[in-house]
């Protein structure tokens, strides 16, 4: 039996007390909800991305778009960018207007839209579906995290460990997907692939309101005036005609669209609005010394994850292409999956995610006082991501390549990752003040379209460089990143106060 509180009513039974409610492997009941939702939309998102850059490089004949590289690395870099970056408005929409519980669930409808809109072959379809799921993407994301911060309280010592279980609900999709997707799309027909993300996310739909009763009051509230809803009609109002008016312009031949175009020049235009924002943000008026404090603490870690995930998204870019064209993919031919193809490799670390979060977990807790902060852990993930392209460097010349470097590539970026981004999440949601908590977590995918951008960028780019000296300059730079993260080690102890 749970505790009864004074008017007769029992905690166990009151879904999303954090306090009380332990059904989920000793966690609250709506954890499951949300990892299952969370699973879905990674299976969607990481089985289109597997072979996206597959997709828009293969030949017209092998039924891709045949774009060469150049332009398909600045597109694949422009839509992995923005899919994050609408997370900062997809999470004010939710703090002042919507609330994370509804705003999730339509951003969750707009990506399976997307992806079905992928599924049908033409030019026209590809771009509109890159577009929705790009909207979907930044009003689910960063809300889907912000209410599992919510199922807990403050002090609660499960949130962190609470963080890893949801984290390997990410990884569980991505796992499965890059299979399946990869499977249908590069053995059937592109197309297929494309369609099977959609239905995982339908899926995740359908399963996110059946368990929607287990939230409690997770992703309720809202602080919205009338301003904000005069703001939110403006702005709909102002893109609509800007797109209206740019299909005008298009049709009558007044310009031609670019798909390149516009994702080259779309890098000054983040850096400005990243710039704006933070001067914005620690410039503002309404908050506390404290959190002020808090806010710069914010800020080193978002350049730390955006160096980080400039790195480590590679993996959808660079290292798709390098085990297309380098590696021996028919060393691992089986008969039960026939040929060997290179979006399979895209399991790889989800697989090292699954098996290695609960030791991480594990690892954390054991050490308890001794833990290190997260600080010192965002500088073990950037040194870690570092080696993992510094170790391709002897053999990115060859043609026939073992195999089992990516894998030790994946191992060294696996371990990278458990470091600093289930850590960043957490450390956010207890920085970020409760009435900006949606926002916030929108600054920290903010930070992961920074690094997409970049590493679309150098995607852009693999063709132009011998690639011992591509991977050689990336290593090296996350390496001495992560070095640099250890001398503010100190500083940001000051910063984030009580928050390790």
């Amino acid at each position: 039996m749970g505790r009864m509180t004074v008017d007769g009513t029992n905690h166990a039974e009151q879904p999303g007390n954090s306090r009380w409610d332990r059904a989920f492997f000793g966690h609250p009941r709506g954890l499951s909800t949300l990892f299952f939702t969370e699973m879905w939309e990674r299976f969607s998102y990481y089985g289109m991305r597997a072979i996206l850059i597959l997709f828009m490089t293969a030949s017209i004949e092998k039924g891709g778009l045949g774009f060469p590289t150049s332009k398909a690395g600045a597109i694949y870099g422009f839509y992995t960018a923005m899919v994050y970056l609408l997370s900062l408005p997809g999470g004010w929409l939710a703090d002042r207007i919507t609330g994370q519980r509804k705003t999730v669930l339509l951003g969750g409808a707009i990506i399976a839209l997307g992806h079905f809109a992928m599924a049908f072959p033409s030019l026209q379809t590809f771009y509109l579906g890159l577009a929705l799921i790009v909207f979907g993407t930044g009003m689910l994301k960063p809300n889907v995290s912000t209410m599992v911060g919510q199922l807990y309280s403050k002090n609660d010592a499960r949130r962190d460990a609470g963080f890893s279980i949801f984290y390997m609900g990410i990884n569980l999709g991505a796992f499965i997907s890059p299979l399946v997707c990869g499977y249908l799309g590069e053995n059937i027909n592109w197309h297929y692939g494309f369609g099977a993300a959609g239905v995982g996310m339908t899926c995740g739909l359908i399963q996110y309101a059946l368990g929607e009763k287990y939230l409690g009051k997770a992703g309720l509230e809202r602080s919205g005036t009338a301003a904000d809803f005069q703001l939110l009609r403006r702005v709909l109002i102002g893109t609509g005609v800007v797109v209206i008016a740019a299909l005008a312009a298009s049709f009558a031949g007044l310009f031609t669209f670019s798909a390149e175009g516009l994702a080259n020049g779309f890098g000054l235009v983040l850096a400005v609005i990243m710039v704006v924002f933070f001067v914005w943000l620690l410039t503002a008026k309404g908050y506390t010394p404290r959190e002020r404090k808090a806010f710069w603490a914010i800020l080193v870690l978002f350049i730390a994850s955006s160096l980080f995930w400039s790195v480590y998204e590679q993996a959808g870019s660079t290292l798709n292409l390098f085990a297309e064209r380098n590696t021996n993919l028919h060393q691992w031919d089986y008969p039960l999956w026939g040929l060997f193809r290179a979006s399979y490799y895209q399991s790889v670390n989800s697989l090292f995610i699954i098996s290695l979060a609960p030791a991480f977990a594990w690892l954390w807790l054991k050490l308890g006082r001794r833990e290190p902060s997260s600080t010192a852990k965002f500088a073990w993930g950037l040194v870690l991501v570092g080696l993992s392209f510094a170790i391709l460097v002897p053999v990115a010349g060859g043609t026939n390549v073992s195999p089992w470097w990516l894998v030790l590539t994946y191992l060294l970026q696996t371990m990278g990752e458990l470091c600093l981004s289930p850590v960043g999440l957490s450390a956010t949601t207890k920085l970020a003040p409760a009435r900006i908590a949606g926002l916030m977590m929108g600054v920290f995918f903010a930070s992961i379209a920074v690094g997409n951008y970049i590493g679309g960028q150098l995607a852009a780019v693999y063709e132009s460089f011998p690639l011992p000296m591509l991977f050689g300059l990336v290593g090296a730079f996350a390496t001495i990143a992560g070095i640099l993260m250890v001398f503010l080690l100190r500083p940001m102890k000051g910063l984030m106060g009580e928050v390790n």
